[in-house]
């Protein structure tokens, strides 16, 4: 299985193979054009990922946590003068484990799919701060179908 969010689209797909499965609305960062490339920038990553993390008590409902930066992100960011050696290191060390990799570079991290504020507050638009925001019901749905490992591509 894998997971594609068309973020133009506006829309999470669930696919096994050439069928989908699943699909429902997203709501992104507050900057959705463009890949994310530093912490506090409100863009979502663009790219291949994997579920590296699952968070039932979320304050945001529940989460899914997202292996970003991964090593093209890292690599790029090291050649660009972005990152330094020992932060490149790490991320690719975590990305051959498939573990979650570090979330406090300056490339940002903690980039989950979650549901809605568990504060019962209406939000409208793009107003994450750089994760994929879906109905409640959705999440539900995609927390009990969705495993640690699975593939995530992003696209703009």
């Amino acid at each position: 299985m894998r997971i594609r969010i068309d973020k133009a689209r506006r829309r999470l797909s669930l696919w096994q193979g050439r069928k989908c499965l699943y699909h429902c609305p997203v709501q992104l960062g507050r900057c959705p054009v463009g890949p994310k490339s530093r912490e506090g920038d409100g863009r979502m990553p663009e790219g291949a990922y994997r579920i590296c993390s699952r968070n039932p008590q979320s304050r945001f409902f529940r989460a899914l946590g997202l292996s970003y930066p991964g090593e093209i992100d890292a690599r790029a960011a090291f050649r660009e003068g972005r990152i330094d050696r020992n932060a490149l290191r790490q991320i690719e060390s975590a990305a051959r484990r498939r573990v979650r990799p570090p979330w406090d570079t300056p490339l940002g991290g903690w980039i989950m799919i979650h549901g809605q504020p568990s504060d019962g507050r209406p939000v409208a638009g793009d107003w994450t701060a750089g994760c994929i925001a879906v109905p409640d019901a959705d999440m539900a749905w995609l927390f009990a179908h969705v495993a640690q490992g699975t593939r995530v591509i992003i696209r703009p």
